[in-house]
């Protein structure tokens, strides 16, 4: 009789897990052949702006009340930092990589522009200083939310306000490269004809000629770069392990030709698109209703103020813009990297550019929002942690 009652519920549960991924995988196929759809539409991205308008329409309608699965998203992040480190190439850094070091100049302005307004925000807003910064400044969101626990700030408001600035700049930037760089026919934003147009891509999975080889080498660089970033506490250890990995792989000629192609690579678009726009609720919304004009205009405030910085800097260095633009995007590291990937643009410099900001943020930003916030409210203490607990997300990708 014991045998018989634990039995049952063991069934159960694995019926429920079955079923689960079969409606993900059922959400992650249709939203597939919708960005497939897409690129006969020439949409800049469309794997990304497809997922990312599906994933949100889903999560604000009720029809998909979770994240994403957590192995889903770090697969698809280890798969895109891959893809990144691929292109850190001895003859892209010679012929390209050269601008990426005046360009890390700007990550010191801009980061200093967002607490800049993250500070304005937390005046007119009526917040603390630390939940205003830590909701304004770029890279490494999920971290971000941690350390605003840490120093006491609302991370209800902090991952409403960076997963609303994620979006954002995930779907302008698409829009925005390929005004300023509009696609050619060696430079086709939608990355190539959709999959009945070319059934071959369907076994082509990985940029070498031997698939197989190159598949079992992508799998190991990535379960090798997600540990290693882990155990080295690297921000978003599972885009940067792997990037790292790879790059030191390409960079001394160790191992090359595994990185995500075909449908493998528009794949690992879907996934960041859903992975971000499922992260909304309406019950995120409403709780910051509040403060969403005060939050809107200083984000929009904040991507100005980095475009402007991005002309300057263009200008100055005789730097393409649209690399320059996208080099200093406020954040959504996965987006702007697979837009990037997705056009002809200095893929070196923008993924150095965005990879050492998101280090500098979770480096320095913490100790410094503690230390002005202390300065500013000397008395001032944390709730406790009961009462700061975060219904809406859970786990970010991006940046």
């Amino acid at each position: 009789m014991q045998w018989q009652m634990r039995r049952r519920p063991i069934g159960a549960h694995g019926r429920h897990g079955v079923a689960s991924t079969a409606l993900w995988l059922a959400l992650g196929g249709t939203v597939f052949v919708l960005g497939e759809a897409a690129s006969v539409l020439d949409l800049p991205a469309p794997h990304l702006l497809v997922a990312l308008v599906a994933g949100a329409a889903a999560a604000l309608s009720g029809v998909v009340k979770r994240q994403l699965p957590k192995r889903a998203a770090v697969a698809s992040q280890a798969g895109i930092g891959v893809l990144m480190g691929s292109y850190v190439t001895p003859a892209a850094l010679q012929s390209d990589g050269a601008a990426a070091l005046p360009m890390t100049a700007v990550t010191v302005l801009t980061i200093g522009l967002c607490l800049m307004a993250g500070a304005l925000l937390s005046r007119w807003g009526r917040v603390s200083l630390a939940e205003g910064a830590l909701s304004l400044v770029p890279g490494g969101s999920a971290a971000i939310v941690a350390a605003a626990e840490d120093l006491g700030a609302d991370s209800r408001l902090v991952a409403f306000v960076q997963y609303l600035r994620v979006a954002l700049v995930a779907f302008t930037a698409p829009l925005v490269a390929t005004a300023m760089h509009p696609p050619t026919d060696g430079n086709a934003s939608s990355g190539g004809a959709p999959l009945w147009a070319d059934p071959h891509r369907i076994l082509h999975l990985s940029q070498g000629t031997h698939q197989l080889p190159g598949l079992l080498m992508l799998a190991a660089v990535c379960l090798l770069g997600v540990t290693a970033g882990q155990r080295l506490s690297l921000p978003a250890p599972a885009l940067l392990g792997p990037m790292v990995i790879t790059a030191l792989f390409v960079f001394t000629g160790t191992a090359q030709g595994f990185a995500p192609d075909g449908v493998l690579r528009s794949l690992l678009f879907t996934l960041v698109g859903l992975e971000v726009g499922l992260r909304f609720t309406w019950a995120s919304v409403w709780n910051i209703g509040r403060l969403f004009p005060h939050v809107s205009l200083w984000i929009m405030a904040v991507c100005l103020g980095c475009g402007a910085l991005a002309w300057a800097f263009s200008a100055a260095l005789g730097l393409p813009l649209i690399d320059a633009y996208l080099a200093t995007t406020p954040g959504g590291i996965n987006a702007v990297l697979a837009t990037a990937a997705s056009m002809d643009t200095n893929l070196p410099a923008i993924s150095t550019v965005q990879s050492t900001r998101l280090l500098i943020v979770m480096l320095v930003t913490p100790p410094i929002i503690s230390w002005l916030a202390r300065k500013r409210t000397p008395a001032l203490k944390p709730e406790p942690a009961a009462s700061k607990q975060l219904p809406i997300v859970t786990e970010s990708a991006v940046s």
